[in-house]
């Protein structure tokens, strides 16, 4: 069986339970979820009898070939077609994505569809994405493969006298030449102090002897990301390098042994933050320890200290600690695994043990 029609009926199943007559979903990438159109403009809406989606002229074609299942409706710029669909099929009631909605949306939907009652949903779609397919699965596998791969080669040009700009746009550029769809998110690289920043944005700074360099890093393939961050030291190795690295490593080492289906997502986080809080760096770790990837590389579940979320066998998490020191670096380690029944199938290969780099210049 197809998963789109699985996916579909879910969708309908929660239509029957909340006693509503449609579902309205613009947000892109439930839209590619449900239907299988990869198009960014656009919207669906599922009844009980009717999946419709609607789309400029610009992508009915695109769209009548990636979405068969669907009935394809071109919107016009003099017309409201969605509104004088959705009253010709008698629709009273339809919700819609109010974490994907605007207030301006909203306000825009109430007059366009002034005849039907807007209900806001929650995690309908986001639910149904959190546990991947077979075929998912292997889709995200094939991602952290091409990236481990192109990353095995970029790694010699991180080094004394080199950008983090630099090893950025290579690490890119051979992933896109290996057949990465693009990255999965702005490639981080960052060195010596400003690897305390766990989001910070690859600059002109050259990378010295001395300092600690996190990259993160995803690829995608059909649709789906992966994610992967290695930490390095150029040397020379000071024992405060090596202790920070083995904290982490330890951490993460514990968030690992702590997943598996069934788990709650608070645990696995507090079984590395316990270590890192231990070692006396807890102030150090200001993040959950991971979150879900698939066709986003942040989705469902979260993996933080206040997450409600249950592992579920499919699930596809990442697992990251790090440890930030403002004026002196940080590290970050972090694997995506699959959540199976025994325990994670890792899928992020490239090695992640204390690794000093050379110190010759560029």
């Amino acid at each position: 069986m197809k998963p789109f029609e699985d996916r579909i009926r879910a969708i309908r199943q929660k239509l029957e339970e909340e006693k509503v007559d449609a579902a309205y979903i613009s947000f892109r990438y439930n839209m590619r979820y449900l239907s299988g159109f990869t198009g960014d403009s656009g919207a669906i809406v599922i009844t009980p009898g009717e999946t419709i989606l609607f789309t400029d002229g610009r992508y009915t074609e695109q769209a009548s070939s990636q979405a068969p299942d669907f009935r394809v409706v071109e919107t016009k710029m003099d017309k409201d077609v969605v509104a004088d669909t959705l009253s010709s099929l008698g629709i009273k009631s339809m919700t819609f994505e109010r974490e994907h909605v605007t207030f301006a949306l909203w306000e825009n939907m109430t007059k366009r569809f002034k005849d039907t009652k807007l209900v806001p949903a929650s995690g309908w779609v986001e639910k149904l994405r959190a546990q991947k397919t077979p075929e998912e699965i292997q889709a995200v596998r094939k991602a952290a493969e091409l990236a481990d791969d192109a990353f095995s080669m970029v790694v010699s040009s991180i080094r004394p006298g080199v950008s983090e700009r630099e090893v950025a746009l290579e690490l890119e550029f051979t992933m896109r030449k290996m057949g990465s769809e693009g990255v999965a998110f702005p490639i981080i690289v960052v060195s010596g102090a400003r690897s305390s920043l766990p989001h910070g944005e690859p600059g002109d700074k050259a990378i010295e002897p001395g300092d600690f360099v996190t990259v993160d890093f995803g690829a995608v393939w059909n649709g789906y990301c992966s994610d992967c961050t290695r930490t390095f030291v150029i040397e020379p190795l000071d024992e405060k390098h090596r202790e920070v690295y083995e904290v982490v490593g330890r951490a993460q080492e514990a968030g690992l042994q702590a997943v598996r289906a069934g788990v709650k997502a608070s645990d696995v986080d507090a079984a590395g933050r316990k270590v890192i809080e231990e070692a006396g760096y807890g102030e150090y770790f200001g993040h959950g320890i991971g979150h879900g990837v698939g066709l986003q590389v942040h989705e469902s579940p979260r993996l933080g200290q206040k997450s409600e979320d249950i592992l579920e066998p499919g699930m596809i998490v990442t697992v990251e600690p790090g440890v930030y020191i403002p004026g002196f670096g940080g590290v970050r380690i972090e694997d995506l695994v699959v959540v199976g029944d025994d325990g994670p199938e890792i899928l992020t290969s490239y090695p992640k043990d204390l690794k000093v780099l050379g110190g010759g210049k560029k």
